[in-house]
């Protein structure tokens, strides 16, 4: 589940780079760190719940 999670954040932090998705604190290419941030809180939290 968690690889599930992180290709489709990774595909999103791509989509971002190529064209800014717009929402509230997304509105500039250079905000594809906070896509980055969020992947890496989910991906951590999917391991938890999994243990």
């Amino acid at each position: 589940m968690s690889k599930v999670i992180a290709l489709v954040l990774v595909l999103a932090m791509v989509a971002h780079i190529i064209k800014p998705i717009g929402l509230p604190g997304l509105k500039k290419r250079g905000d594809f760190w906070k896509i980055a941030v969020f992947a890496f809180i989910v991906t951590m939290l999917a391991v938890v719940v999994q243990m």
